[in-house]
């Protein structure tokens, strides 16, 4: 067994910024660690896994190269990173590397999008793909979405009983069905069959229109609009449906939400990594992440769903709730930040408020899933969560309400519904 992480590229992750610039997107911590670390720990705890493979256009930086080192040495399986030359779509990068994925003799491989957060059952899907479909079929991961938000994501129609899936349509225009494509899959080498079918079609396509100013390339396939919907209803392809919690990280607020699904799953995966009340220190509300060298003050409120990152302070009086806080920040005494991003190394005065407005789904709709917003509305900053970048310093006794700061900033008012550049 192998598995595959997709991370994308620098160009992607536009809307993840102004966070996006300091890191790439898949290093961004989310309850604590990097978010594609998540991805790893599920692959690497899956029996039989023999490699992980990142797969990407990011130039190979320090940091990637220092976290693909730590993370071998904690999960103990080889991890490597496989650079495309251009962004080859979900299913070009694979077909691309097939060699690499294939060699040792893998038998099946998971390929995951980094941009997910889930329970990732890996195990599961195996073992349905062993009771439903043959040894090469193909598995994917479906969960239930409301009938209108189901049209913004690939949507699955499938047998009832045998679970095939008949029929596939990548962001319909009216409804076809709730279930909908987690972006995570389970394969055998066979599917590079149906992939090289498309590589072909792509190129006898681009060689009629030579008119063409050669910037499409025939090796960029989308795994979902030209291989399954070419798959749908040919006995190959299965969903397997999950209960368990799912959401797409696409905007920094979805960030936060998926901060708050991973805190709640580790009360039963990692209670280490929970904070506790304690005599003498902070307050602790529902599920809050504390990393070891934060240094918080005993009168601070936390929580829930607040992850502090390395060697941040937290003086007196401060409250904090449904936030993430990146290592270096330092939050001066009494003051509250809700519903934020505090970027690496920003300081907020003391007496200030950071404060937006949480994009969250309908809690009471059980199938509800993340809008994936648009920053702007009729000319208007959708109202979202307050963004700070890094090395943002605000004064004391303002406040900033859903606001995007860009990196670098030195505030001296309040602000409401901007962006400052």
């Amino acid at each position: 067994l192998k598995a595959v992480i997709l991370i994308g590229g620098p160009q992607k992750g536009t809307r993840f910024r102004p966070l996006s610039f300091e890191v790439p997107k898949p290093l961004f911590p989310v309850a604590g660690v990097p978010m594609v670390q998540h991805h790893i720990e599920a692959c690497a705890k899956v029996p039989g896994m023999k490699e992980i493979l990142l797969m990407g256009f990011y130039q190979p930086n320090e940091a990637l190269s220092r976290f693909l080192v730590s993370a071998q040495q904690e999960f103990k399986v080889p991890i490597r990173y496989l650079q495309e030359y251009a962004a080859l779509g979900t299913g070009g990068g694979i077909y691309h590397f097939r060699d690499q994925i294939l060699s040792g003799g893998a038998e099946a491989f998971f390929v995951l999008n980094a941009d997910v957060c889930s329970e990732f059952p890996l195990q599961e899907m195996l073992e349905f793909r062993q009771q439903h479909g043959d040894m090469h079929s193909f598995v994917i991961l479906g969960t239930t979405a409301n009938r209108t938000q189901a049209l913004n994501y690939g949507c699955i129609v499938a047998n009832a009983d045998t679970q095939e899936v008949q029929h596939y349509v990548e962001k319909p225009s009216t409804f076809v069905s709730e279930i909908i494509n987690c972006g995570i899959y389970l394969f055998t080498p066979a599917i590079f069959q149906h992939i090289g079918e498309v590589f072909q079609r792509n190129q006898q396509e681009l060689a009629l229109e030579e008119s063409s100013n050669g910037w499409q390339r025939a090796e960029v396939i989308r795994l979902e609009q030209d291989v399954f919907t070419a798959l749908a209803g040919s006995g190959k392809l299965y969903v397997y449906k999950t209960d368990g919690f799912w959401s797409q990280i696409k905007s920094a607020g979805s960030a936060i939400y998926a901060s708050r699904l991973y805190l709640n799953q580790y009360s039963k995966s990692h209670p280490e990594r929970l904070a506790q009340n304690r005599p003498g220190g902070p307050v602790i509300r529902g599920n809050v992440y504390i990393h070891p060298t934060a240094s918080i003050d005993s009168t601070a409120v936390l929580g829930p769903n607040v992850s502090i990152g390395e060697g941040v302070t937290v003086g007196a009086g401060v409250r904090v709730r449904e936030s993430i806080v990146l290592h270096g920040a330092s939050l001066h005494d009494h003051t509250c930040v809700l519903n934020t991003i505090v970027g690496w190394d920003s300081t907020i005065g003391r007496w200030a408020r950071v404060e937006g407005t949480p994009s969250d789904p309908n809690p009471n709709d059980p199938y509800a899933k993340i809008d994936s917003e648009t920053l702007f509305r009729d000319g208007r900053l959708t109202p979202s969560i307050t963004i700070l970048g890094c090395s943002v310093t605000i004064p004391a006794e303002v406040v900033i309400l859903n606001s995007i700061v860009l990196p670098h900033k030195e505030l001296s008012r309040s602000y409401k519904n901007q962006i400052i550049l």
